[in-house]
Order: structure tokens, then C-alpha cells, then sequence
């Protein structure tokens, strides 16, 4: 077994930990929060943490009616032109803490009086330092290059500072029952080295999901990106239509994410067309007819609310990018030009 591999089969046990130890911390985060009562949302990150920001604009939108915007930290750094955060809750999102342009934006903010949260699995880091208050990922050492289990612990971590928020019990209910379905969808795709040889030359890919698996979508090609070499470009349904869609042609690989919830419509009427142009799908759903029509089906546990289905979504494809770079004679665990902490400016 790779590191990557292990590492994706620790996520359970790691998000059981985050949910366990994180509650209290949570609840205390989002009464300070209350009490500031912040005008908007700025979130700092690079890499996978950038996509659990995508994450973050849904969730805080649908569930907490705030708006989040994702900082553009060259502002603060080489252009040296910050914008306002007075009155803002400014997150920092980083695995490692340690990329200066996301310490940059939390040091600025917190000068200038926003509220700071550093989201983080190294607690004695620079961004922890320099935020007001840190809520810890309690993922482990993760070792491989490739993020997996730190960028399901951003997920949850984020959605349970949503949840207590908003204060609705139910929402804990299901964030309790998130480790299970994790479990549950690495059991489900062991299968998935049967199923990518039919891509193991392919150089093109598109990625699609749409709302709260709008970040899937770019994890998913990330992870592809960092593992496999390949091109895996990633749209929402919605921007695809808008122009993309004319690449689309006979045995074009799109992997379409497509779990149970708003956006299942019009995912399934996009890959009605995908269909007929005879693309070549990978399905990642809990719905048994749209994996029905998939050249490779990647199932989801049932039963997931789609405000956590990005949690367990981005599990099979965290499987299939493995599995892909390993069909193709390449070590996943070494991906070339790449250091697990990436320092920018």
C-alpha cells in the first residue's frame, strides 16, 4: 500500500477525531463570531485548501446567509495593496500553516481589526500565530504529497463551524454520521483499479459538479493533476454548457459528479448530453441509474445530505486518481516537481 493510498484510508478515523475534539471549539468559534457579527467572509488558501474555500462559499451561503469571497493574496504581498477586511471574518486555510501569502492576508486583517480563524493540522505554525483564534484539524502526520485526509478534515472543519452557527441539531446529527459514510465510500470504489485501465492512456479529462460539489470538482482534477500528469480541466455544469462543451466529442473521458440533492437535475440533463455525443463517463453517485451509464461507475454511499456529499464524493475520486497513477506505472507517492509545503508569495 502507497502512503497516498493508507492516508486515504485513514480519513474515517481522522474526521471521527476532528468531530470528537472539535465541537466545543466550534460552538466557542461561532458565539464569538455571532457576537461580531461580521458584514462578510474572506478566505485565504492555496492548493486543496483553495478548493475547501469553493466549499465554504456554498455552505456559508445556503446555511449561514453570509457571503464569502476568496482573498487575493498577491494584494498583500507583491502588489502590497490590501483591501479593507475591517468588520470581516478572515479565515486562513492551510494544512502545513506556512505559505507566506496566506499568513500575509490573516496578519493584515487581524491589523486591521477583522476577525481572524486560522483552519489548520499544524497548530505551531506561522498562520496559527498570526490569527486570533485556531481551530485545529486533528488529521495526523499526512505524509503524502497528494492532500487527502487534511482536505476532508477542511471540509468538516468548516461544517461544523457552520453548523454551530446556525444551531440546528440535526446538523450535528449528520456531521456524526460523516466518518461512517467516509468508511462506507472507500468500501464501496476498492473496486476502481478494475475500471480506470480503459483510461490508462488518456491525456484529457473534464471534471464537473455543480454547487456544494463545485469544489469536488476541483479537488478531483487536482488530484488527478498531481498524480497522473494529465490535463483534467474542471467546470461546473453549468459554465461547461457556456462554451467547454465543444470539446466533447467520441470518447472524451468526463468524470461528472453527480450525488443526490439540487443540482442532481441538472447534472443528469448534462450528462444526457454526454451521452450523446458519446463521451466516455465516470460517475461519481449514489444514484444506481446514473452509474448505470457510466464506463466507469464510482458509487456513493446513500442517504448523505448534499451539504456534506463533498466530503465523501471527493473519496472515489481520491481512489481513482490513485489508482490511475499506479495503472500508469507511476508512484503516487512522488509526484515530480512537487513538495508536500509549497511556500508562495
Amino acid at each position: 500500500m502507497t502512503v497516498l493510498e493508507r492516508e486515504i484510508h485513514e480519513q474515517p478515523e481522522a474526521l471521527a477525531r476532528l468531530i470528537q475534539h472539535g465541537r466545543s471549539l466550534a460552538e466557542d468559534l461561532a458565539a464569538r463570531i455571532a457576537s461580531f457579527a461580521p458584514s462578510g467572509v474572506v478566505i485565504a488558501a492555496r492548493g486543496s485548501s483553495d478548493n475547501a474555500a469553493r466549499y465554504a462559499q456554498y455552505l456559508f451561503g445556503a446555511h449561514n446567509r453570509l457571503v464569502v469571497a476568496l482573498a487575493t493574496p498577491s494584494l498583500f504581498t507583491l502588489y502590497q495593496s490590501p483591501p479593507s477586511l475591517a468588520g470581516k471574518l478572515v479565515i486562513g486555510i492551510s494544512q502545513s500553516g506556512r505559505s507566506p501569502d496566506i499568513v500575509a492576508v490573516i496578519a493584515e486583517a487581524r491589523r486591521q481589526g477583522a476577525l481572524t480563524v486560522a483552519l489548520t493540522n499544524a497548530i505551531e505554525s506561522p498562520l496559527a500565530q498570526a490569527a486570533e483564534h485556531v481551530f485545529p484539524l486533528h488529521a495526523g502526520e499526512e505524509r503524502a504529497i497528494a492532500a487527502t485526509k487534511t482536505y476532508t478534515a477542511e471540509l468538516v472543519a468548516l461544517a461544523m463551524l457552520s453548523a454551530a452557527l446556525e444551531g440546528e441539531p440535526a446538523r450535528w446529527d449528520a456531521l456524526a454520521a460523516v466518518p461512517g459514510a467516509v468508511q462506507r465510500a472507500i468500501e464501496l470504489n476498492l473496486p476502481v483499479r478494475e475500471l480506470v485501465n480503459r483510461f490508462r492512456y488518456a491525456r484529457h479529462f473534464a471534471v464537473i459538479g455543480r454547487g456544494f460539489n463545485y469544489a469536488t470538482a476541483f479537488e478531483i482534477a487536482l488530484k488527478m493533476k498531481e498524480t497522473s500528469y494529465v490535463i483534467a480541466e474542471p467546470y461546473s455544469s453549468a459554465d461547461f454548457l457556456h462554451g467547454p462543451i465543444a470539446v466533447i466529442d467520441e470518447g472524451f473521458p468526463v468524470v461528472a459528479i453527480a450525488p443526490s440533492g439540487k443540482v442532481l437535475a441538472d447534472m443528469t440533463s448534462l450528462i444526457d448530453v454526454l451521452d450523446q455525443r458519446r463521451a466516455e463517463l465516470i460517475v461519481i453517485s449514489d444514484r444506481q441509474d446514473l452509474l448505470g451509464r457510466a464506463r466507469a461507475p464510482l458509487p456513493l454511499p446513500a442517504s448523505v445530505p448534499e451539504w456534506l456529499s463533498p466530503v465523501t464524493a471527493a473519496v472515489p475520486g481520491q481512489l481513482w486518481a490513485h489508482a490511475l497513477a499506479v495503472t500508469r506505472g507511476l508512484d503516487p507517492d512522488r509526484p515530480r516537481g512537487l513538495r508536500k509545503v509549497t511556500e508562495t508569495l
